[in-house]
């Protein structure tokens, strides 16, 4: 009997949804039976009919219980898991960092569940790489949020009037996010320029036709890992950063933050401070906002007017390009999906030994099985149910993923002193 995958309708903040007609095409070839939940797709542009049309039955919420795959965006709340049968596997962006909590109830379901955003960085898995698929998203969005709030044309206009100057965005991060976030501006005609802590960024962001700002002192060229990834920095080269980026932040009409560290709060790049030292009317956007924020005076949600500065704050930007999102998520999980399919058979089976499955199975067992949140989370695990798992699956102690070394456009997001994550 095939197994059934489900895919979940989010809840009303969430306008993605972790399928699309592609996807579910693919999943039946796979050998697979996909039930969608009614309306799922709808906030995406998805009717139900669309789905119908690539093989999927559209179903209530009710019929969760009977699935062994559970596809979703978000975690599950504690309410949707208590409809889950123990021994489903769930593949979601989990948000574990802080969250133990939120894992040991998992673990308390019997679910075997998979963290989506922890897919290592390898070769073989660019093709499932969720962070970096919604931060490019972001990146586009965020341009487009400021160009809504600019109350000038971002393009120089040569008219009969007379000329409209060019506006001047900074871009602080050269990752997945920041790269899109320059080429987008440069597409709308924008004097770009960026930053990053990173040497090999630089070359990434002249290619993009911006101008790369940093303090390039022998420190600089040594801030980069094996992997790609930048290192901490000294303070005193923090300090000589700040004040160049603060001199430079005074001449642009739109700042556009994209700092974000797993598990830390974001680290702050743009005090009140720069934001004074900017010109009426001028825009900055925080895409790190749910995690504190870059920018002093930024909210989550909301549109502030920080000194006179409008700071754009939205979360969940991939989001607001709902129906671009949810298509490329739909094929990072079918990307995953397929490698526990076996090709002869069409049995889905999680190999414990792989090396993704090491690096993004949060539990399993009734236990949190992945190293970084086991100990937080030992406390709230008691009175786990046992059950039969959809697929044999032996809780295994991750072990670090080969990291291949990166180019910025496919590395993490990075302004500050270390190195961070794309943000979802």
């Amino acid at each position: 009997m095939p197994k059934i995958v489900f895919v979940c309708r989010e809840g009303s903040d969430e306008p993605r949804v972790a399928a699309s007609p592609e996807s579910v095409k693919r999943l039946t070839g796979l050998g697979l039976s996909v039930v969608i939940e009614s309306g799922a797709g709808l906030a995406s542009g998805v009717p139900d009919a669309d789905f119908e049309a690539t093989g999927a039955r559209i179903a209530g919420s009710g019929e969760v219980g009977s699935a062994d795959i559970i596809l979703r965006v978000n975690r599950p709340t504690a309410t949707e898991m208590a409809a889950y049968r123990p021994g489903a596997v769930v593949f979601a962006v989990m948000d574990p960092y802080g969250n133990e909590a939120a894992l040991a109830d998992m673990a308390k379901a019997g679910l075997t569940t998979f963290a989506m955003e922890l897919m290592p960085r390898i070769t073989r898995a660019q093709s499932m790489d969720v962070l970096s698929s919604q931060a490019n998203l972001a990146g586009y969005r965020a341009v487009i949020d400021a160009s809504h709030e600019y109350g000038r044309a971002m393009p120089m206009m040569m008219t009969a009037a007379g000329t409209v100057p060019a506006a001047k965005v900074f871009v602080m991060g050269a990752g997945v996010a920041g790269l899109q976030a320059i080429a987008t501006a440069r597409r709308l005609g924008a004097v770009v320029s960026a930053t990053d802590v990173r040497p090999a960024a630089k070359e990434q962001v002249a290619s993009l036709g911006a101008k790369f700002i940093a303090v390039e002192d022998e420190e600089f060229k040594a801030a980069e890992t094996a992997a790609g990834y930048a290192k901490p920095m000294s303070e005193a080269y923090q300090a000589k950063q700040a004040a160049l980026v603060a001199e430079h932040i005074a001449k642009q009409d739109i700042v556009i933050t994209t700092a974000l560290i797993p598990g830390r709060p974001a680290p702050k790049l743009v005090s009140r401070a720069m934001l004074a030292s900017m010109k009426p009317g001028s825009v900055a956007v925080d895409l790190a906002v749910e995690r504190g924020g870059n920018i002093e005076g930024s909210e989550k949600g909301k549109v502030a007017d920080v000194e006179g500065v409008a700071v754009i704050g939205y979360a969940n930007v991939a989001g607001r390009i709902a129906a671009s999102a949810s298509a490329l998520y739909a094929r990072n999980l079918f990307a995953f999906i397929e490698t526990m399919v076996d090709k002869g058979t069409k049995e889905f089976a999680v190999n414990p030994e792989d090396e993704l499955v090491k690096a993004t199975m949060l539990t399993h067992g009734g236990q949190v099985v992945h190293p970084n949140f086991a100990a937080a989370a030992a406390a709230f695990v008691v009175d786990a149910p046992v059950a039969a798992p959809t697929a044999t699956v032996a809780p295994v102690a991750a072990e670090p993923a080969r990291v291949r070394k990166k180019p910025a456009a496919v590395n993490a997001e990075t302004g500050g002193d270390a190195a961070a994550e794309e943000k979802l």
